[in-house]
């Protein structure tokens, strides 16, 4: 039995990068061998165990056969017999199929350290074909490391992939995990460029796809075109460092301009109300988590209200932060904010504009929430009032202290 770590550790170690999850693959043993030696048998499909100390996962070598379409359309053969070599021929990426052993030896029969140095993401073999899931993976690992190129033989492959129709069959769990993990990435505008380049993104987010060559008032938007904006708003948004509700918010909030009628281009009037009509049905698809779809609609809904807000008065502020949720959810009105930074960034030549309505109005929302409401409602009680009357005079003294406010601002 001989025993090797794969995969992304191997990878990242390669290129100088730690706290990749652990991967084994143990080649010449069967899985009562590792139930023997005090393994936890884990795997449904296929062999894999966890290591009785450190409970990392050791899947016993290999090969696939592929029966149907979609991810879950596969024949697994896993045995004593099968070589380390034929398991890291099923593998997707040429990087991700490096081995190393117990004594530290690398196997690399396909040429994975040649392309990690060309920084090139290269399939092994053509078996890539066989899983719609990679067209998914190499465009999240094109947001992670931004300097590698896809490799043209892989490009065209993945775009069969789309042509006949295995990108269709893809799950909506595994489509919202990879998307996810790509909008968590250093540069996730590449992700869309990689599953436009290949055709995939027309098919897994058609709403987003059509955004491209869709233009936008010079005016506001010096890049014009809406679907560049959105990758420089997500990209802003990854440099900020925000959590994934707030970028998927950022990757979704304008989907209303894709349909915009032509007589009305490039000014989009009415797209907020479309993009929320929208972004649900994606969602619903998609299989979202609630926490990113709230978020994401309420941004949507708001954001041209918050880029304007400086000249709110105090009525049309407080009626703002009601609609946002924001005094009593003044957390995630703070992530509706930076949602709203980046879309006002993610700008040609004002990347690094400072976005004041934050400053704004988080200061009008603190002195919002220094109203003490329940000496007010006491008050209004032994006056005889109740119910509406009561949530008016409470409305009304938040009125009276941010006219104060917005006076001294």
């Amino acid at each position: 039995m001989k025993v090797y770590l794969v995969g992304g550790a191997v990878r990242d170690e390669l290129l100088g990068i730690s706290g990749a999850d652990r991967d084994w693959v143990v080649v010449g043993a069967t899985p009562q061998d590792l139930l023997n030696m005090g393994y936890q048998a884990v795997g449904k499909d296929f062999p894999v165990f966890l290591h009785p100390q450190t409970k990392e996962e050791y899947a016993l070598a290999r090969t696939e056969r592929k029966i149907a379409k979609g991810y879950h359309g596969f024949e697994v053969h896993a045995s004593p017999d099968v070589t380390l070599e034929e398991d890291l021929s099923r593998r997707d990426l040429t990087i991700n199929a490096i081995a190393k052993d117990e004594a530290g030896v690398l196997h690399d029969p396909y040429g994975g350290q040649a392309d990690l140095k060309n920084q090139l993401f290269s399939h092994v073999t053509d078996a890539f074909a066989e899983d719609p899931v990679r067209i998914l993976r190499v465009a999240r690992l094109a947001a992670r490391f931004t300097t590698f190129t896809v490799a043209a033989t892989t490009l065209q492959l993945m775009q069969h992939m789309v042509n006949v129709g295995e990108v269709d069959s893809l799950v909506s769990e595994r489509v919202w995990q990879e998307l996810a993990r790509g909008l968590m990435s250093t540069k996730p505008s590449r992700m869309l460029e990689v599953l436009r380049s290949c055709g995939a993104l027309e098919r897994i987010l058609p709403e987003l796809d059509r955004l491209y060559g869709v233009p936008q008032t010079e005016t506001h938007h010096p890049e014009i075109d809406t679907g560049i904006h959105i990758g420089m708003v997500l990209d802003i948004s990854a440099q900020l460092q925000t959590p994934l509700e707030v970028r998927f918010a950022c990757l979704v909030r304008d989907l209303g301009k894709g349909i915009t009628p032509a007589d009305q281009l490039p000014r989009h009037i009415g797209h907020e109300q479309r993009s929320v009509k929208l972004l649900k049905q994606l969602c619903e698809r998609l299989r979202v988590p609630q926490h990113c779809k709230e978020l994401a609609e309420v941004i949507a809904r708001e954001h041209g209200n918050i880029h304007q807000s400086q000249n709110l008065g105090a009525q049309a502020v407080l009626r703002l932060l009601v609609r946002c949720d924001a005094i009593r959810r003044p957390d995630r009105f703070e992530l509706i904010l930076q949602a709203c930074e980046c879309d006002a960034r993610g700008r040609l030549g004002l990347e690094k504009k400072i976005y004041s309505q934050s400053v704004r109005l988080t200061r009008l929302l603190q002195v919002v929430l220094q109203v003490d409401t329940k000496v007010i409602a006491n008050q209004a009680i032994k006056e005889g009032l109740s119910g509406e009357a009561i949530g008016k005079k409470i409305e009304k003294e938040r009125e009276r202290v941010l006219e104060i406010e917005i006076s001294q601002l």
